[in-house]
């Protein structure tokens, strides 16, 4: 939530606050000044504060009149906090924010598996949509507070407006259960603190970092990032091959970037491969003529990748497959992983 929205919520509870606090007055100072009951003094209070113009319970003494007087002074006052503290909260759509984030806060504390994603700029606006489009759950932390104000407007959106480098908001974004972190702040000194105190949280934790300077690639990699995404490099090579070999970056872009229903590279675990498919070759499975996906990569138990794995080559539960092909194609190779036919 912004310090706009704080500030004006704490407005609005001192408003309430004060409003008890002088009826808790008015009712003591009749008590004790006219001798009224607790009815009557709360009765005189009321009319007075509000200024109504109702008739006295009694008549008032010299002090009871000098009381009243001070008593509408400082409750005029009060009341003008009141009304603008009130009309704050409904214009600032602060009621409806404060709303809306009970409610997003209650999803973050009940997931698991989620991806944390530090910092909403351009880098990681785009790795946020991407990975809901692959219907990945996403929780981004933030401390722009333009940035969440935008986020409110997104209705698949988890966001929490916070400090990434302060392992509660880390905590708070349920880190204990994620499955991977993605840290995109513009400074590397940022990103670094932040790897170092979420491995620190969650050592399973896969971890992504930007970096910006080529100093920093070994020091987030020592602090426990799992990759290192350097914007500025991978955009010069790509500006170069689209020169060298265009025909190529446009064809790699059209597989990663187009729609599922058209064409999509996907990563496949065999963890559940039918028993009967284990140590198998991939030229005995037939997978091209049942599926009509391609393989056309592996990566074995040892990190060890293959490029366009041969017909003799042996599949296993704990390898993972990358395999190209339509959403429908790809839908059948992994029918056809788990059957075993």
């Amino acid at each position: 939530m912004t310090n706009i929205n704080h500030q004006n919520i704490r407005n609005s509870f001192l408003a309430i606050s004060l409003i008890i606090v002088l009826v808790s007055i008015g009712v003591i100072g009749y008590m004790n000044i006219e001798q009224y009951t607790f009815i009557e003094a709360l009765y005189m209070t009321i009319i007075t504060v509000s200024t109504v113009g109702f008739e006295e319970v009694h008549n008032l003494s010299s002090s009871g009149m000098l009381f009243t007087v001070i008593l509408i002074t400082i409750s005029i006052g009060i009341f003008g906090f009141v009304l603008t503290s009130i009309t704050r909260f409904v214009f600032d759509g602060v009621f409806k924010n404060y709303y809306k984030d009970n409610k997003v806060r209650r999803k973050i504390n009940n997931l698991e598996n989620h991806v944390i994603i530090c910092g909403y700029g351009r880098v990681g606006r785009q790795a946020t949509q991407d990975l809901i489009e692959h219907n990945v759950d996403v929780i981004v932390i933030d401390k722009d507070e333009e940035e969440i104000e935008y986020l409110r407007k997104k209705e698949h959106v988890l966001f929490i407006h916070g400090d990434a480098t302060v392992d509660e908001i880390m905590e708070a974004a349920n880190i204990h259960t994620a499955q991977a972190l993605i840290t995109t702040l513009p400074k590397d000194a940022d990103n670094l603190f932040v790897v170092l105190s979420a491995k620190v949280l969650n050592k399973n934790l896969k971890i992504i970092s930007r970096a910006s300077d080529e100093h920093s690639d070994i020091k987030l990699k020592r602090a426990g990032a799992t990759n290192i995404i350097m914007p500025d490099r991978i955009g010069g090579q790509r500006m170069a091959k689209l020169i060298a070999q265009p025909d190529i970056v446009e064809f790699l872009e059209y597989i990663l970037i187009q729609d599922a229903n058209d064409v999509n590279l996907e990563e496949i675990s065999c963890i559940d491969l039918h028993p009967d498919f284990h140590n198998k070759k991939i030229g005995e499975l037939g997978i091209r003529n049942k599926s009509g996906a391609n393989i056309i990569g592996m990566k074995d138990s040892d990190n060890i990748y293959t490029f366009n794995p041969s017909a003799d080559s042996h599949l296993k539960p704990d390898y993972m497959l990358f395999v190209l092909g339509t959403q429908k194609q790809i839908l059948s190779f992994k029918e056809l992983l788990k059957s075993g036919n």
